[in-house]
């Protein structure tokens, strides 16, 4: 029997913009097959646009991803991943 991992990542970025472009950009750089789910990330007690993080929730089924380059990824949106 094949055990499956279901591992997520979540990279947080800064707006929305970069959470698309970085969206767009995982299936290239890292041959990511399923659609990263973008979730808008309000801060606590802020109802603002402006003041909310967005996050990129993408699966990592049999954990292939390395922790490291998606770190080095999202800094190029002045983004980070957050451990889980």
């Amino acid at each position: 029997m094949a055990v499956v991992s279901d591992v997520r990542h979540v990279l947080v970025l800064p707006d929305r913009d970069a959470a698309e472009a970085v969206a767009e950009e995982l299936g290239e750089r890292f041959g990511v097959d399923e659609e990263p789910r973008l979730v808008r990330d309000a801060l606590a007690g802020e109802d603002d646009a402006e003041d909310a993080q967005w996050l990129v929730v993408l699966r990592d089924e049999g954990d292939r991803l390395d922790p490291g380059a998606l770190d080095e990824f999202a800094a190029r949106w002045d983004g980070w991943r957050e451990e889980p």
